[in-house]
C-alpha cells in the first residue's frame, strides 16, 4: 500500500504556516506591520516640525540673501537657487590667521576639550563611588546630585559669580589659606574661569551617565579577577574600565555637544572679547543683523559636532559586534 504525501502546509509542524509574509525575528507574530511605524508616529511628527523644518530655514537664510536697504534676511527656499557665497566667507575666515573667527572657533575647541576632560576627570571616581561604595546611601547621593537640575542656569552661574568676587568666598578661602598674596581678579575675563563654570555646569550629566555603566557592571568579574591574581587597581585598569569604555565616549559626546553651542557661561563668567567662544560670535553675529553669517556658523557648527556623534555611532556598532561574537 502506498503511502500518503505529507500536506505541503503542514510539513514543516503544526505551527507553521504559509499564508503572510514572515514577521521576522524582531516582530512578534500577532503584530500587524503598521504597529510600530504608527507608534513611531508622533515622535516622527515633532521631529520633522522642530527640528527638521527649522533646521531647513536655516538653510534657507544662509543660502539665501540680504536686502539691501534694510539689511534684513531673505531666505531663499529654493534649494536650486541657494547662494553660497556668505557662506564660503565665513568658512574662509576660520582659517585665515588672526580673524575674529578663527579666535573664537580656538577658544571654543581649547575649552570644550579641557573642561571635558575635567568632567571626565571628576565625574568618573564620584560615579565609582556612589555605584561601589555609598551602599543604603546611593539614593541620598543620586538625590544630591539631580537636586541642581531644580535650578535655573542662569541663578546657578549667578551664584559663581558672587563666590568669585574679589571679596568672596573663593578668594576669602585662598587667603586664609595663605595660597595667594593678593585675591585674584576671577571675573575680568579669564579663560580658566570659563572653563570651570563649563566643568560645574555639565560634570551632573557625565556622572549620570557613568553611573549608569558602573552600576550594571557584574561584581562577580571583579571577584574572578581578584581570584587570577590581579590587585585592587590592575583589576580596575584592567576590568572596570574597559566595561565602561562605551560609557566614557557616551559621556563625553553628551557633555561636550551642548558646550559648543554653550555661550551663556561665558556671557556671565567672562564677558570679554578674548574668551569668546563660537555662540557668543552667532549671538554678536545675529544682534547685529548679521543673520546670514550667523546662520553660516551654525551650519558650520553642526558638521563640526557630526564627527563626535559618528565616532560615538561606529564605536558602539563596534561593540555590538564584539559582543555579538
Amino acid at each position: 500500500m502506498a503511502l500518503a504525501e505529507p500536506d505541503p502546509a503542514t510539513a514543516d509542524g503544526p505551527n507553521q504556516t504559509v499564508d503572510g509574509p514572515d514577521p521576522g525575528p524582531d516582530r512578534p507574530a500577532w503584530l500587524p506591520r503598521w504597529f510600530w511605524p504608527l507608534l513611531a508616529a508622533p515622535a516622527t511628527v515633532w521631529l520633522v516640525l522642530l527640528f527638521a523644518a527649522p533646521f531647513y530655514v536655516i538653510l534657507c537664510v544662509a543660502f539665501g540673501s540680504l536686502n539691501p536697504i534694510f539689511l534684513t534676511p531673505l531666505p531663499q527656499y529654493d534649494p536650486f537657487r541657494w547662494q553660497f557665497g556668505t557662506f564660503l566667507w565665513v568658512v574662509r575666515q576660520i582659517f585665515t590667521n588672526g580673524s575674529v573667527f578663527q579666535a573664537d572657533f580656538g577658544h571654543t575647541l581649547a575649552y570644550v576639550a579641557i573642561a571635558t576632560t575635567g568632567t571626565l576627570m571628576i565625574g568618573y571616581p564620584v560615579a565609582y563611588f556612589i555605584s561601589r561604595h555609598a551602599g543604603r546611601f546611593r539614593l541620598a547621593f543620586l538625590a544630591a546630585l539631580l537636586a541642581p537640575f531644580w535650578i535655573s542656569y542662569m541663578m546657578r552661574m549667578l551664584a559663581w559669580i558672587s563666590l568669585l568676587e574679589p571679596d568672596g568666598y573663593v578668594n576669602r578661602i585662598l587667603a586664609a589659606l595663605h595660597l595667594t598674596s593678593s585675591p585674584p581678579a576671577w571675573l575680568d575675563g579669564r579663560p580658566v574661569t570659563v572653563i570651570l563654570g563649563l566643568v560645574y555646569g555639565y560634570a551632573p550629566y557625565m556622572i549620570l551617565v557613568l553611573f549608569g555603566a558602573l552600576a550594571r557592571i557584574d561584581r562577580s568579574l571583579l571577584e574572578a579577577a581578584r581570584d587570577l591574581g590581579l590587585g585592587q587597581a590592575r583589576a580596575f585598569w584592567r576590568v572596570t574600565v574597559p566595561l565602561t569604555r562605551q560609557a566614557i565616549v557616551a559621556g563625553c559626546v553628551i557633555v561636550s555637544l551642548p558646550m559648543f553651542g554653550d555661550y551663556f557661561t561665558q556671557s556671565l563668567l567672562a564677558g570679554t572679547r578674548n574668551t569668546a567662544m563660537v555662540g557668543n560670535l552667532i549671538e554678536e553675529e545675529i544682534q547685529s543683523s548679521l543673520v546670514v553669517q550667523g546662520a553660516s556658523l551654525v551650519i558650520v557648527m553642526l558638521v563640526l559636532l557630526m564627527m563626535p556623534m559618528l565616532y560615538y555611532t561606529r564605536s558602539t556598532a563596534r561593540a555590538r559586534q564584539v559582543l555579538g561574537t
